[in-house]
């Protein structure tokens, strides 16, 4: 990436690309991540002990994100978000053999795509220097940036801090599972703070949030452990 390939992007657009270190460096296309933290299933569960890896690919637009649970600090529990082809997949299995979650459909195609989106925005922004990638700005620190795949569009807004990087992105591309069933409702993923690692700024951690009629449910808090681009499956 160069100067030159920012000059025809929005203003907000090419100061968020410099932030995230984007110029002097190869477009990413995919992205490696290990994150810890804790995870709960609804608004009044508990909290449990979460480690999650995932693979992401900008050639073929996919996203593979496995998570183990601990619950009662004991019990294991998997849970398998996929993209693939144009298709979302939401798996859990108890002890990695009894299913006790599987969803799939329109609605978890467009939720699983928003995630991909997410995720470029904030760990691999090289990802969305595609002609799939739609940018629009809505502000001085804000931008709206919408990503296609297999017939599918997904759109997010991305709210920048002082220096340029990411510190909420919102959408409301995706469906809450709530016990009456999926609901689609705002969607936001807070940023903790920012670091540099080998001179590229990397993001710290964040939570997952879904902004509910009866209040916020903050339902994951996550600290990245390791990221590594540009890397084969």
């Amino acid at each position: 990436m160069t100067e030159d390939d920012l000059a025809g992007l929005l203003p907000v657009v090419a100061r968020y690309l410099r932030a995230m270190g984007v110029v002097g460096r190869p477009r990413s296309w995919s992205l490696r991540a290990h994150f810890i933290g804790r995870f709960r299933r609804g608004p009044d569960q508990p909290w449990l002990p979460l480690n999650a890896w995932q693979y992401n690919s900008g050639v073929e637009v996919a996203r593979l994100f496995r998570m183990r649970l601990l619950v009662a600090r004991v019990l294991p529990m998997w849970g398998w978000d996929t993209y693939r082809a144009g298709a979302g997949r939401m798996m859990g299995k108890a002890l990695g053999l009894v299913t006790v979650a599987d969803g799939s459909g329109p609605e978890f195609d467009i939720g699983e795509l928003t995630t991909w989106l997410n995720d470029a925005v904030l760990l691999a922004p090289g990802m969305l220097l595609h002609p799939r990638t739609a940018w629009e700005a809505a502000g001085d620190h804000s931008f709206r940036v919408a990503v296609t795949d297999a017939g599918h569009t997904v759109s997010a807004e991305v709210f920048l801090d002082e220096a340029g990087r990411p510190r909420d992105f919102r959408s409301e591309d995706r469906w809450a599972d709530l016990p009456g069933g999926p609901v689609r409702a705002p969607w936001s993923t807070p940023v903790a703070g920012w670091t540099v690692v080998d001179g590229r700024p990397q993001m710290t951690g964040g939570a997952a949030v879904w902004h509910l009629p009866d209040g916020e449910y903050r339902y994951a808090e996550m600290a990245l452990q390791n990221l590594d681009l540009d890397v084969s499956p």
